[in-house]
């Protein structure tokens, strides 16, 4: 395979990855929707940091840890669980209170720094974006080519079509804004994500 063909075949996969709907967009468009522009950017670069780092590592041999050993996908699987969990939690008991006007949990009052934090655990603690780099990077790095810098050019593919389609998801959330005034479609957007958020939890535990 030749570098401009596997830059574009990766480009193609993860393209459509991207635009399948999963955790990470439920999270922007509830940030975005709450009119919290600097921190749903804030969600966006912590994902696509996230991707960066397990592309990175992917590229180094690093993260094949995790399908080489059992101890570490399981701890990472686990520790991801309850980080969704918790979140999923977070944001129905601010749902279920009678002012969500204010944010949730722990992030409450920040901006851009704490909507990172939070996009680069919720990436980081799923071993399945792991899992996917370590399966799917080297069959698109063409032989002879040095791993690490081709394994960070696709990955840059990658984080430049999520921060592409995030704009798209934030614009489109921006535009319900005026609808999202009200608490009470504030509360059914807090039910709605933090529903989804405790099923991916949910789904990461019961998953092998």
């Amino acid at each position: 395979m030749e570098i401009p063909t596997a830059l574009w075949s990766f480009a193609l996969v993860v393209g459509l990855l991207t635009l399948t709907p999963g955790l990470d967009s439920a999270l922007i468009l509830r940030t975005a929707a709450l009119g919290q522009r600097a921190r749903a950017w804030g969600v966006v670069t912590g994902i696509q940091t996230g991707t960066m780092i397990w592309g990175t590592l992917s590229s180094l041999g690093i993260s094949a840890l995790l399908t080489a050993s059992q101890l570490a996908y399981e701890a990472l699987r686990w520790a991801g669980v309850a980080y969704l969990l918790w979140m999923g939690v977070q944001m129905l008991r601010s749902a279920g209170g009678p002012d969500t006007l204010q944010e949730d949990g722990d992030l409450g009052t920040g901006g851009f720094l704490a909507g990172w934090r939070r996009g680069t655990l919720t990436n980081l603690l799923n071993p399945k974006v792991g899992v996917f780099y370590v399966a799917v990077l080297p069959q698109f790095i063409p032989a002879g080519v040095p791993h690490l810098p081709m394994g960070v050019a696709l990955t840059s593919i990658h984080v430049v079509e999520g921060l592409l389609w995030s704009g798209v998801l934030i614009a489109f959330a921006r535009a319900l804004r005026t609808w999202l005034r009200s608490p009470s479609a504030r509360r059914l957007l807090d039910r709605v994500t933090g529903t989804v958020i405790l099923a991916f939890g949910a789904r990461l535990a019961v998953t092998d």
